[in-house]
């Protein structure tokens, strides 16, 4: 976890601090059940709550006592006891240490996935309103990076706010799956604790009941948890790619937000680069690199073992810090993205008019030109264009094979570039909604 590339709520989740508290209302929630139950006196409970709630957790002293025991959550239990006195020995009754930090691992891994979700609410929301307000704006679409046929630039960012739509969904789905608290003892059958403290817990904490563990959580649902977001950091960096491309000198059809001050290179005063599309691409693999080491801790030795324990303390805040840092980044650049129309126009006529062959093929089919031969008209009027070498329409009226099939007056209305924009509200509605 970088503090270059991270926001203070999302990396608080993460401080030892928030896991102490964490673990802290794990044990003294089931310790108010456990007196419903007859095992701790009611007043040992009350005295948890009373002395623990208000204690700030001395993260260094816990420290100190791991040094010696070797065993994190033997060092925060000893604190505490230290913090609440003799009461303490009821704390952890039945419980086994996998209860505490799998139970707690759900509840930061459901919290940050909360500001996730709301990070793309805010991407969502950039991207629609540009979509709108560039709803009609021309521009040349791209297959293989070379021109095809023309599209809106609307159009571009309805497919990153329909994809984006996706993303939020596998962060909810991801979310109820993760969000599963585990407090059933020693390998999970349950032998000196109810399954009733579990359910209680798991309420208190906002989680599900995990139905069977092993004395952990299945690692299966956190690999799909880290997949979900390796998915969606893979749709930033889509987003990300798109942009770094029309920044491009050559293209120019869009570009970063340069502020005034900024500076591109500290050799070369004229230069205004791609900076933060290039951070969130890097941010993506950073993402994406937690998703294996996830699937690589689903095979555990029998009940349990804690080769997943070092993964886990790593990845789970580093991908979703920085996950977090880049969806929030994502939607700033999406908000202040600077559009060229007019540069858009320029690239679409480039090569005078070749982006309507398509209109042209169909029509000599249409006339009764076998497709074969239909293509090659196109492709022989076609190539001298995209060499420089006159208009395409120019070409094909001078043709006398096309215009014996397509008169000169339909060939300039099959120019015509209405027809690639007639479907966009359709399109647009099935993206935003009738709205």
């Amino acid at each position: 976890m970088i503090p270059r590339y991270s926001r203070p709520e999302m990396a608080d989740i993460w401080s030892p601090e928030t896991k102490f508290r964490i673990w802290f209302e794990i044990e003294a929630h089931a310790a108010d059940k456990q007196v419903e139950l007859g095992v701790i006196p009611k007043e040992a409970a009350a005295k948890v709550w009373e002395r623990g709630a208000k204690a700030e957790f001395n993260v260094e002293r816990i420290d100190e006592i791991e040094r010696e025991v070797k065993h994190d959550v033997i060092a925060f239990l000893t604190h505490l006891a230290e913090i609440v006195g003799p009461e303490a020995r009821f704390v952890h009754q039945g419980m086994t240490s996998s209860d505490v930090l799998d139970t707690c691992l759900s509840v930061q891994l459901a919290r940050a996935t909360d500001i996730l979700i709301a990070d793309v609410d805010r991407v969502l929301a950039a991207l629609k309103k540009r979509a709108f307000e560039h709803k009609m704006t021309l521009t040349v679409g791209r297959s293989h990076g070379i021109h095809a046929e023309p599209v809106t630039f609307g159009l571009k960012l309805a497919t990153y706010y329909a994809e984006f739509t996706r993303a939020k969904a596998r962060l909810e789905t991801a979310r109820a799956e993760i969000a599963t608290c585990a407090i059933s003892g020693a390998v999970g059958t349950f032998a000196a604790i109810d399954p009733s403290v579990e359910e209680y817990v798991a309420e208190k904490m906002g989680l599900a009941v995990e139905p069977v563990s092993t004395q952990v959580i299945p690692r299966d649902r956190h690999a799909a948890f880290f997949a979900a977001l390796g998915v969606v950091a893979s749709s930033v960096e889509r987003l990300a790619t798109e942009i770094r491309h029309l920044q491009r000198t050559e293209v120019l059809e869009a570009e970063e937000y340069f502020s005034p001050g900024q500076k591109g290179s500290s050799a070369m005063p004229h230069k205004r680069n791609p900076v933060l599309s290039e951070n969130l691409t890097g941010l993506a693999r950073l993402v994406r690199m937690c998703v294996i080491p996830a699937m690589e801790n689903v095979a555990l030795w029998h009940e349990r073992d804690i080769s997943h324990s070092s993964v886990e303390r790593g990845i789970g805040p580093d991908a979703t810090v920085h996950l977090d840092f880049a969806l929030q980044r994502l939607a700033g650049v999406i908000e202040k993205l600077v559009v060229y129309p007019e540069r858009m126009q320029a690239n679409l006529d480039k090569l005078g008019g070749l982006v309507h062959s398509q209109s042209i093929l169909l029509a000599l089919t249409q006339a009764g030109a076998p497709r074969e031969d239909a293509y090659r008209l196109v492709q022989r009027n076609a190539m001298p264009a995209w060499r420089g070498e006159g208009a395409f329409l120019d070409n094909l009226k001078a043709d006398k094979d096309v215009t014996a099939l397509v008169p000169p007056a339909t060939l300039e209305k099959l120019f015509d570039i209405d027809a690639h924009t007639k479907h966009v509200d359709t399109i647009f509605k099935r993206v935003f909604g009738e709205a």
